[in-house]
């Protein structure tokens, strides 16, 4: 294996994991946990019990970047039947584990949760905005009742903590280059093109990108809770009832109901995991499951799966590297573009077919503005699904929205950096408004 297609593979499996309920949420309850563990290494131990979680007397303080806080704010938490970054930051602190990264609150427990509930309630929790530039920061503090105090904070990724304090002595700091933690290195400055994943995509061996068979497991696992509970508005399960006749028993409706169905269930707080992609859990579910529901309904073997799986999670990471992992453009746009060309590698498609399904997408739905994590995202996943699959067909038709049209060029790549500066730069005030109307509400 070449030294650039070992860094491809690298990177699939930095940005494609699992992930435990939505990434703003968990970021903030994973960095109330890390200050919560300072203070367990540092505190002296005879103040504390086996069950010094359970029973301490925290006061819990949270700074976030305005971001954080839109996708924050109306998001089921796991298991809680409640919503908002309040009951996420008690969940940190009664039983989380940093050693899980975007799972921290996998242990999570009926004792735990009431635990949580009673910090909350007795407004021991407080959320407020962090004055930084960035658009993913989190800086928790943790303050016991003997007045030791802790925090940690973590920037730029969901789960990379970059600094740990105790009683104001920096016990750790991220100093590390991106050439020393590859983990830092910006997206964009892999270098990525869309003809270079279209070639890796068909000579990787395959043994190097099995693991991308994992988002069926995890996805599909999703999706069919989803159809089976109650979750957020009930997108997929709506449509699947095809009340009236209006929606068939077609590919388009398959596809569209797992995806808005594993939405569902993701954004009305479900326990179950979604296979993330940079960072998000609906993205990594819209770039991987209307590509398996393909495979499925045309018998596609694993092999070829995985391949549109790398095709499409490559796309998407592709493209948000310009975008950036939080931006008032909804994570739908990137991710249904990269299952438009996973569907259309499914189909035998040529390069410029995968380029004319990313302009189609392009030309079609950049202006859906992301207003926040919430159940009603499987709305727009369910949108964002239709579009990509719409795309393709036209793509395989050999039809190509013109470089004459608005945003579109006819080189792919100016295409998709036009895409980023109307959602990284152009809509800046778009992001402050919408930020503004949430918190005035």
């Amino acid at each position: 294996m070449s030294t650039r297609v070992a860094e491809l593979v690298d990177l699939l499996h930095r940005e494609v994991k699992p992930a435990l309920g939505c990434t703003e949420p968990i970021a903030v309850a994973l960095a109330v946990t890390k200050a919560v563990e300072v203070l367990e290494s540092n505190c002296p131990k005879d103040h504390m019990g086996s069950d010094w979680r359970m029973t301490a007397d925290l006061q819990i303080e949270v700074a976030v970047s305005g971001n954080i806080l839109k996708n924050g704010m109306g998001v089921g938490i796991p298991g809680t039947g409640m919503i908002g970054l309040y009951i996420a930051a008690a969940l940190g602190a009664v039983c989380g584990k940093s050693t899980y990264g975007l799972e921290v609150l996998h242990d999570l427990e009926d004792r735990a949760i009431a635990r949580a509930k009673e910090i909350v309630e007795a407004k021991k929790v407080s959320i407020g905005l962090a004055e930084t530039d960035k658009k993913l920061y989190v800086e928790a503090k943790v303050r016991t009742g003997d007045c030791h105090c802790a925090s940690a904070v973590i920037a730029d990724l969901h789960d990379h903590i970059i600094k740990t304090c105790f009683d104001e002595q920096v016990m750790s700091e991220e100093t590390n280059t991106e050439t020393e933690n590859p983990c830092l290195k910006p997206i964009c400055e892999y270098g990525l093109t869309v003809k270079e994943i279209y070639d890796f995509t068909h000579t990787v061996d395959i043994e190097e990108i099995k693991f991308l068979l994992e988002e069926r497991a995890i996805n599909m696992k999703l999706a069919e809770e989803g159809l089976r509970g109650d979750y957020g508005l009930g997108v997929g399960k709506t449509l699947k009832k095809n009340k009236n006749g209006i929606y068939g028993e077609d590919f388009v409706n398959y596809a569209t109901e797992l995806t808005a169905a594993a939405s569902d269930a993701r954004m009305a707080g479900c326990t179950l995991p979604a296979m993330s992609n940079t960072g998000s859990g609906n993205q990594g579910i819209i770039t991987s499951v209307p590509v398996i529901a393909y495979a499925q309904k045309y018998h596609i073997d694993d092999e070829k799966l995985a391949r549109a799986l790398a095709m499409s999670n490559l796309i998407a990471i592709h493209i948000k590297g310009y975008l950036g992992r939080l931006s008032a453009i909804c994570g739908c746009v990137v991710a249904s573009t990269g299952s438009s060309c996973g569907i259309v590698y499914l189909q035998d498609g040529t390069y410029e077919q995968i380029c004319a399904a990313i302009k189609n997408m392009i030309g079609n739905i950049t202006g859906m503005v992301c207003d926040g994590a919430k159940v009603g995202c499987a709305l727009k996943v369910a949108s964002g699904v239709t579009g990509a699959i719409q795309a393709a067909v036209l793509a395989m038709d050999g039809k190509c929205i013109s470089e004459n049209d608005g945003i579109i060029e006819k080189d792919v790549e100016k295409t998709i950096r036009n895409l980023a500066n109307i959602g990284s730069v152009g809509m800046q005030k778009t992001d402050e408004m919408i930020l503004k109307i949430m918190v005035c509400k």
